[in-house]
């Protein structure tokens, strides 16, 4: 049996929760290691703001109290990486497993600050650093990466998995999502709203939007674990924006919703057109105008709209993009 080492957050809601419990679906027998429960809230946040590089040896004790009397692992997968710097990585790499680095993030980027500098100093002490982003792929060359592969972002079999029902009579669009004061994405909203649409808004920070007093009414908070995928399912449409400031072409909802049974209305890319053929199994814009001519068109032509719903849920599965499908292409590559 394959026996992986797995460091990440564990979080039951978090995405690396998640991967953890798909390694556990492929019949790996997994350890799940969270150092970020070594350190307080307080300290988390200013290792955020510096780059983790007071907290090192810290880390490393945390690191020999965990380790020094288990047996070697077949693998040891960091997830997200940043906490994690090169006396950390030596003491790694002394069990002579690969270590697997996964990061869906944008740790090249500018958006996250110095949150990801010490993971870049170290890419060489991975054995395989596993990236979402073409341009990832290129700059972590460049930072000493010594084997790179590019994936898909995933969806999770488990928690994203449709139900049957009638969805004729609905007519809310939802977005569930973060606010973020370099995105637009309150202005967007606020633009469909004022066309007449039904709006629902879930995710954390909208009150630090200049347009809150008037998406206020439309916010119901944050959507986790089912009620994400709840929320997702009872949607005539489901707005998939990217983070430009993560340098995105696709995200996890390109997944996420399809999978779970909406239907993807997104940002036209080159990604999103090769993933899902436009108008049949998903639907795009490039403006705020552009996606209100789309809604109302897909409200007002709901089997249209249901049709489209389908064959979305159906193309996600066969692309091979489930967290099961994701770890089981990533283990192939150190085994």
């Amino acid at each position: 049996m394959t026996e992986i080492w797995y460091f990440g957050d564990s979080n039951y809601h978090s995405n690396s929760y998640r991967r953890y419990l798909a390694l556990l679906r492929l019949g790996c027998s997994v350890s799940l290691f969270d150092p970020y429960e070594s350190i307080s809230p307080w300290t988390t946040r200013i290792s955020w703001k510096t780059g983790y590089k007071f907290i090192q040896g810290h880390i490393r004790k945390w690191l020999v109290s965990q380790l020094s009397d288990l047996p070697k692992p077949s693998v040891i997968w960091v997830n997200s990486g940043e906490i994690f710097g090169r006396k950390c990585l030596e003491y790694l790499r002394g069990f002579g497993a690969p270590i697997v680095l996964y990061n869906n993030d944008d740790p090249t980027g500018f958006r996250d600050g110095l949150r990801f500098s010490t993971l870049l100093k170290n890419l060489s002490f991975y054995d395989l650093c596993v990236v979402m982003r073409q341009v990832n792929e290129l700059e972590y060359r460049f930072y000493g990466a010594r084997r790179i592969t590019r994936v898909w972002m995933s969806y999770d079999e488990f928690v994203h998995s449709p139900t049957v029902g009638n969805r004729l009579n609905l007519s809310n669009i939802s977005f569930i999502g973060t606010y973020r004061s370099l995105e637009n994405r309150d202005h967007f909203l606020h633009n469909l709203l004022c066309s007449g649409l039904d709006i629902e808004i879930w995710g954390n920070g909208w009150d630090r939007s200049s347009k809150y007093f008037q998406l206020q009414d439309y916010c119901y908070g944050p959507a986790l674990g089912n009620t994400y995928t709840k929320v997702l399912q009872e949607s005539a449409i489901s707005i998939g924006f990217l983070s430009s400031t993560n340098r995105d072409i696709h995200t996890r909802r390109t997944f996420e919703i399809p999978a779970s049974g909406g239907l993807l209305c997104a940002e036209r890319t080159c990604e999103h057109q090769l993933l899902f053929e436009e108008g049949r199994e998903a639907v795009y814009w490039s403006s705020s105008h552009e996606c209100i001519e789309v809604c109302e068109y897909l409200i007002q032509n709901p089997n249209r709209r249901e049709t489209i719903r389908d064959a979305g849920m159906k193309k996600v599965r066969e692309l091979g993009v489930g967290n099961e499908d994701i770890c089981r292409q990533i283990l192939s590559l150190v085994l």
